[in-house]
């Protein structure tokens, strides 16, 4: 099998392990040598915070998603509308644009997050000076499929999800039924019975 140099991208309604050398009607035959269909069976959804409130916001928001559409074995499944919101720390700062993404990958949590940071840091040469402060873009992890992790350097689902409007508002954009797998509530059963004085509006 490894002597094949082309592979079949397997139409979505058909088994993700369907080798490439078999004839498929609709398929598409593409150089690849030694490789199979993309095997989607081993990735997970993760959902992803993303938040900005310096520079132009809109834009580091969009630069944001282009960065984490670029990591390998990964691609973005969908992205909510943006949202401008007032902050929740006792910090004086202006405003944000919030939104959310979910990303279908293949790295297990600990590397995503190690990825996203260095999206932050990299990318947009973030400074971690003032605790809550502003910042050009701040990356949370709030879901990893139902994984339930509780790391020094990591804890997924993140510990203020339900908590938070500007979180949990652009998360039901895209997916209003996930469950939380702590509580084994929705996300948007979460948004409805959320006390909070924040202001989130969509743009």
């Amino acid at each position: 099998m490894r002597g094949f140099q082309r592979i079949l991208i397997c139409p979505g309604n058909l088994p993700s392990w369907l080798p490439g050398f078999f004839s498929v009607n609709g398929g598409v035959t593409v150089d690849a040598p030694g490789r199979l269909c993309f095997n989607r069976a081993v990735e997970t959804v993760a959902y992803i915070a993303l938040g900005s409130n310096l520079g132009d916001r809109e834009l580091n928001l969009l630069r944001a998603v282009a960065e984490l559409g670029k990591l390998p074995e990964s691609r973005i499944k969908a992205l909510s509308s943006f949202y401008e919101t007032s902050p929740v720390s006792a910090v004086s700062q202006n405003t944000f644009y919030n939104a959310v993404l979910s990303l279908s990958t293949r790295f297990d949590a600990r590397t995503l997050l190690r990825r996203m940071l260095q999206i932050e840091d990299e990318t947009f040469r973030r400074v971690r000076t003032v605790s809550q402060g502003p910042r050009s873009i701040d990356l949370d992890l709030l879901l990893y499929g139902d994984s339930i992790i509780n790391g020094e350097s990591i804890i997924v689902p993140h510990p203020r999800l339900t908590e938070r409007r500007f979180v949990l508002q652009p998360l039901c954009d895209i997916a209003p039924e996930v469950m939380h797998p702590l509580t084994g509530k929705r996300v948007c059963e979460h948004l409805a019975a959320l006390n909070s004085t924040e202001t989130v509006i969509k743009l």
